[in-house]
């Protein structure tokens, strides 16, 4: 009698940048179409993005839980949320609270952020004693023009040279940062709470691609978090921008479904016929 196949824990969630420049709205209509098990909320200047009871109202509707919440970090969100990056972070953990989210994405702090870059480890440990919900710092890159690097992030875009107790891993940023993303996730170790599972090719510009369309080991780590029974989310977080209609980018999107879903559940036969 053949062994049974080990279903993988993982979650597969979609990222709501991934439908940029569509809507907040639309990201729930297409994960509910297409079957993803939930959403990644990016809170930037989409107004329904910022309004919990709206997300709530779309999670209901669409029957798509809100899985993570992404604390408003990036340079075009610099106001949303208040301009204090400490208000922002007590909004986003209130957010994933009140939404059902068991995780809040954050990024380290630009250098010009001096005091907060200064306090940003013990900060966001004492933030995490606080709730329930994770505070999953993630991996950002240098930025390049031409030959140049300038690092943006303090106190490293390299957190694992910090010590947090939940990580966010990002296969783009890897790319774009040029290091070894499998050296990585080995040093996250079982601190890796959380995944976005994108794709790149080493670009000085952070591509986010279709996961199987860049250089990054996208599979190799879906199936090493399947066989270690990883219990957090993978989301899809990759760039549409370029499609070139709505039917070409919910394909990409599909088709980014599919090739998660497949090497969890590769994974989790090759592990059914281990001893």
């Amino acid at each position: 009698m053949a062994e049974p196949v080990r279903i993988p824990t993982a979650k597969v969630a979609l990222s709501t940048a991934s439908v940029y420049p569509e809507s907040t709205a639309t990201a729930f209509e297409i994960a509910a179409r297409l079957g993803y098990d939930g959403v990644e909320v990016m809170v930037w200047t989409d107004p329904v993005s910022q309004d919990i009871d709206a997300l709530r109202r779309l999670s209901d509707h669409h029957q798509v839980p809100i899985l993570a919440v992404h604390a408003p970090c990036l340079l075009i969100t610099q106001r949303v949320w208040s301009t204090d990056p400490w208000v922002k972070l007590q909004r986003a953990r209130s957010a994933a609270e009140r939404l059902g989210a068991s995780t809040v994405v954050v990024h380290p702090p630009f250098r010009w952020q001096r005091q907060y870059a200064r306090e940003f480890v013990s900060g966001i440990w004492r933030m995490a004693e606080e709730t329930d919900v994770r505070f999953a710092v993630e991996n950002m890159y240098p930025w390049r023009y031409r030959d140049r690097e300038m690092l943006a992030y303090a106190p490293e875009w390299d957190v694992t040279k910090d010590d947090y107790r939940h990580f966010t891993v990002d296969l783009s940023h890897t790319a774009t940062a040029r290091t070894d993303a499998t050296a990585m996730i080995d040093r996250m170790g079982d601190r890796l709470a959380h995944v976005h599972l994108a794709d790149g090719n080493g670009s000085a510009k952070d591509e986010h691609l279709v996961p199987g369309r860049g250089t990054q080991p996208c599979a190799e780590l879906l199936e090493r978090l399947a066989r270690s029974s990883f219990d957090g989310h993978v989301v899809i977080e990759v760039n549409t921008r370029r499609a070139m209609s709505s039917a070409e980018r919910e394909a990409d999107l599909a088709e980014a479904l599919a090739f998660t879903r497949l090497h969890l559940a590769a994974a989790g036969r090759d592990g059914a016929r281990r001893p």
